[in-house]
């Protein structure tokens, strides 16, 4: 379960406390004794940023801010995480964080962390009744600097991350594309955006070529989902988009994948998908007075039944013919068929989300987002800020004219492949044939999934691109509405 946040203007000196400072002096009136204060002393000689006093029926702990800017912030986070470790091992079921420097900004980095970290996938596991397994179920804010709506507004996001890590760490026989558009219909009816799922024969009648290819050696359909949220006040006339690639589970198909391991984590190729579903929820949640679309194309990827092949020779949504040469190279196809489609909305903007390349990760490893595409040097400078602030990274990569003649086909219009060399480039120069309009494809590969812990980010899916487009849009509405 997500902890609640709560603003609170009491302190009660009982609580399990959580001080952010600048200064020994600012505890003074906190009731720590002589000897808790020489204990501080010693450890803030030592250079140590973070203290905890184990007062046996209660927990405190001092956090040390001098510094400013989104690298303190991400310091905060993880520090935040700490925290919630020594909680965990106290069974603490609620924590008070105390903000005595009056700083928005790296209070509410210190309740993410704590908040983020709180997350656990353990709905699976048998439980008898004589365990009771540590739960974190409030978190108190004290601060001058942050009001009731922004903590709402938190609640909200951390809501919404930890529904895109859900779907993602759910194993394929629990979550197919059938049930991906399911969960997506629910959620709309509690969030209040509008949701409606194309089932095979209406991806058929669109000749959405690539999601039907991929999906031949599967035994479940393919859904297609579409959510909207267009509120009456919205600062935009044309939408904007953002596609998710949700391939449930990837075999790599007839390429089937067979390094050790490469399989074992394959639930998560839909983590671009589920991203999308977090931030709409995220947006909706919030009323975030913004027109945005949700495009999701969904399928697994096996080698059964009448599976597609290399060779095949696929006709697209847009009339472009594409000649397979991997079929592991699959969540692109999917992708193109989505991005061809937003066509008729005449966007603002798309964004696509996809767990895309193992090139990706290759080059920047887990620790970023790769990004390129047709969007204004302006737009991509907001993404990339709005990066730097959440710590969800985004590094822009080339997109140069000559990575074109890579995918070029000698038997159709292009290739669903490139060469070994720039392979996150070629792919995204792939989706951009099927694209006529300002577009950013985020190939999440890297950060979407952790196979070992990660700090707040957890083990397994980290909810990666929800915060970063939820405050990407909402400065957006900041803007227009300036």
């Amino acid at each position: 379960m997500q902890p609640i946040i709560k603003n609170s203007i009491e302190i009660k000196q009982e609580a399990n406390l959580v001080f952010l400072v600048k200064e020994i002096s600012l505890l003074k009136d906190f009731g720590f004794t002589e000897t808790e204060i020489d204990y501080i002393e010693g450890k803030v000689s030592k250079k140590k940023n973070l203290i905890h006093l184990n007062r046996l029926e209660q927990q405190v702990f001092v956090r040390f801010s001098k510094d400013t800017g989104n690298d303190e912030n991400e310091k905060i986070r993880k520090d935040g995480n700490l925290i919630l470790k020594e909680l965990k091992k106290e069974d603490v079921s609620e924590v008070s964080v105390v903000d005595l420097i009056g700083c928005k900004n790296r209070t509410i980095a210190l309740v993410e962390g704590i908040a983020l970290s709180a997350y656990a996938f353990d709905r699976y596991k048998s439980k008898k009744d004589d365990v009771v397994d540590f739960e974190l179920k409030e978190i108190f804010v004290s601060s001058p600097a942050v009001d009731g709506c922004e903590i709402n507004e938190l609640n909200n996001i951390i809501e919404s991350v930890y529904i895109t890590r859900n779907l993602v760490n759910e194993p394929v026989d629990k979550l197919n594309a059938v049930q991906l558009g399911e969960f997506i219909v629910e959620q709309s009816k509690k969030d209040g955006f509008h949701a409606e799922v194309f089932n095979k024969n209406k991806i058929e009648a669109l000749k959405f070529g690539g999601l039907l290819a991929v999906n031949k050696g599967s035994i479940d359909p393919p859904t297609f989902s579409i959510m909207e949220w267009k509120p009456e006040n919205a600062v935009n006339e044309k939408p904007y988009i953002l596609v998710g690639k949700g391939v449930v589970f990837d075999t790599g198909g007839i390429n089937l994948k067979t390094p050790p391991g490469s399989l074992d984590t394959m639930k998560c190729d839909m983590g671009g998908a589920a991203s999308v579903v977090g931030t709409i929820t995220a947006i909706a949640k919030n009323k975030l007075p913004i027109y945005v679309i949700g495009l999701v194309p969904a399928t697994d990827n096996r080698p059964g039944k009448n599976a597609f092949v290399p060779g095949d020779i696929l006709e697209m949504h847009n009339g472009l013919t594409v000649e397979v040469l991997n079929t592991d190279a699959e969540g692109r196809l999917i992708l193109a068929d989505a991005l061809s489609y937003a066509n008729k909305y005449e966007p603002e903007l798309v964004i696509d989300l996809a767990t895309l390349t193992g090139s990706a990760v290759m080059a920047i490893g887990e620790y970023g987002t790769v990004a390129m595409g047709t969007a204004s040097d302006e737009v991509f400078g907001e993404l990339e800020k709005h990066g730097y602030v959440t710590h969800e990274r985004v590094v822009k990569f080339p997109f140069w004219s000559d990575y074109d003649a890579l995918i070029e086909s000698d038997i159709a219009d292009i290739k669903n492949l490139g060469g070994r060399e720039g392979g996150s480039i070629t792919a995204g120069k792939f989706l951009s044939k099927f694209v006529e309009y300002p577009w950013i494809h985020l190939d999440i590969a890297g950060p979407a999934f952790h196979l070992k812990e990660s700090s707040y980010r957890g083990k397994g899916a980290s909810g990666v691109g929800v915060r970063l487009l939820y405050h990407f849009f909402k400065s957006i509405v900041s803007d227009k509405q300036a």
